[in-house]
């Protein structure tokens, strides 16, 4: 069995209340010295369109999460997360580029499918796609799409895009969708195409589909809050399904220590890690508040990429 990678990412902010007074440059230098300093991954967020019932985000029967409570009102700027990642990629050299989650399901399959694998190409096979069902009905609604359902919507467009990710000469036939004999290049540069992070709970929904086509599982809601038990009743349930969820990388976001000013308490913060790391989780994710300016930027990570991989017994970058 390959052990997963232990990994620290970034939650790159590609929202805003408001349209920024100065632009976007300020997401470009975040990007641009995490991967400078180290940092393995940046995620970046989606949605299409608002409805204006925002407070759904806050009922988990729907697919939210309760208490929570979305960053910005209906006419929030948030920016398309493929065409972000390929401008970062572009001014990038090693990090790699995810979705944190893409509502994958609101794209033709078709299209998803040649985009990623673009991306993937363009950035030398460094991106990973992640996926959920989302909360909000009127993105699907405006989509022309069946909210209700959601998960059979996303599981095919799973299929669609491993299908014509590996193979040359591809046949599909299902109630939503057939062709035959269709060619789409060029393929994704990862082997077997672009990794798919799967997000949810554990419910039979989600689990098979991780089964099927998932190399991580994002966690959410209250699984994501009790990672030490959920991360084996996880690994139960895709055992079950022929799948060893040990090989599966999982994403927990770093529970943060914060000094009087706010800012991350590096070294209380690095103690709570390799506790969780023993647990199963390999990919930390971090949302950090950074300077603009991509040295100061870089400056400020540098820290906690080196404090992260000494905790993890890593060895030092060059």
């Amino acid at each position: 069995m390959k052990k997963p990678p232990i990994q620290i990412s970034m939650a790159l902010k590609s929202f805003e209340a408001e349209a920024p007074a100065g632009g976007w440059s300020h997401l470009f230098a975040w990007a641009r010295a995490a991967d400078e300093a180290g940092m393995d991954r940046l995620v970046v967020s989606d949605h299409v369109v608002f409805g204006e019932r925002l407070d759904e985000y806050g009922k988990p029967e729907l697919g939210g999460s309760v208490g929570g409570k979305q960053p910005t009102g209906p006419d929030g700027h948030w920016l398309d997360p493929l065409t972000t990642l390929s401008v970062v990629a572009g001014m990038t050299k090693r990090v790699r580029l995810g979705t944190n989650i893409l509502i994958a399901a609101l794209r033709r399959p078709v299209t998803l499918a040649k985009t990623a694998a673009t991306l993937d190409v363009l950035s030398g096979g460094r991106l990973d796609l992640g996926v959920g069902v989302g909360w909000q009905r009127e993105e699907y609604e405006a989509a022309g799409l069946q909210f209700d359902g959601r998960g059979k919507l996303l599981n095919h467009s799973l299929e669609v895009c491993q299908l014509l990710w590996r193979e040359q000469r591809a046949n599909y036939d299902s109630p939503l969708l057939k062709f035959s004999a269709i060619h789409q290049m060029p393929k994704p540069a990862q082997a077997g195409g672009v990794p798919i992070w799967v997000s949810g709970t554990i419910n039979k929904s989600t689990m098979d589909r991780l089964a099927r086509f998932g190399s991580a599982w994002i966690p959410w809601g209250p699984d994501a809050a009790d990672l030490v038990n959920s991360i084996p009743r996880m690994r139960d349930e895709l055992a079950k399904r022929g799948r060893d969820g040990a090989e599966l990388q999982v994403v927990g976001h770093m529970p943060m220590v914060k000094t009087a000013s706010g800012d991350m308490d590096i070294a209380r913060t690095m103690e709570k890690l390799p506790a969780l790391a023993a647990a199963g989780v390999t990919d930390f994710r971090a949302t950090l508040s950074l300077p603009n300016d991509q040295a100061a930027a870089a400056d400020k990570l540098r820290p906690i990429v080196k404090a992260f991989r000494a905790a993890m017994g890593l060895p030092a970058l060059g």
